[in-house]
């Protein structure tokens, strides 16, 4: 491929909404480009939209899910969930290996860092293996403060206010997945 000279490495973390979204905005541009775009979501496998709009994509935009329908309990993650970490990194690190694609997106691999599914060396060590040429994305809250020095890029997205905590709301679909 190779359609970057030099990529870097992105973060979109904090506590506000909208970091997955920034996320697939990037991989939406690059697309329209031509690029080819990889996003492996961690924690998370159902009814997410950007997953129905990357088949429309497909073969230039891919997202799996490495997660299941139950959320992660942070205090006492269960070993399923060690596992599907552990897998969505070895995927991750086989699409960098492979040249094959311009952006490679790791969605909430901050969280997965912060719940301890995953060691930040194990994390880190796909710097090494990313291409010169390869865009790379961390996205999710919690970012660490050694992800944040090394990335070039690094957007914090702040809540001011969400109707989950003002009114109680529900996720919409469409609009949270």
């Amino acid at each position: 491929m190779g359609r970057l000279k030099e990529g870097i490495l992105q973060v979109y973390t904090g506590n506000g909404k909208g970091k997955t979204t920034a996320a697939l905005g990037q991989a939406l541009r690059a697309v329209g480009h031509g690029f080819k775009v990889y996003m492996a979501q961690f924690m998370k496998s159902y009814g997410y939209g950007e997953v129905e709009a990357a088949k429309r994509l497909y073969p230039n935009l891919v997202i799996e899910q490495f997660g299941r329908t139950k959320h992660v309990n942070k205090e006492k993650p269960e070993k399923i969930d060690y596992g599907l970490a552990k897998k969505a990194l070895l995927k991750a690190k086989k699409v960098l290996e492979s040249g094959e694609w311009d952006i490679v997106i790791l969605d909430e691999v901050n969280v997965a860092l912060n719940f301890g599914l995953l060691s930040l060396d194990e994390v880190l060590e796909l710097l090494k293996v990313k291409p010169k040429n390869v865009e790379l994305i961390f996205t999710g809250r919690y970012a660490p403060k050694e992800v944040i020095d090394l990335a070039e890029l690094v957007s914090e997205v702040v809540e001011i206010k969400h109707p989950y905590r003002s009114k109680g709301a529900k996720p919409r679909m469409g609009i949270e997945y």
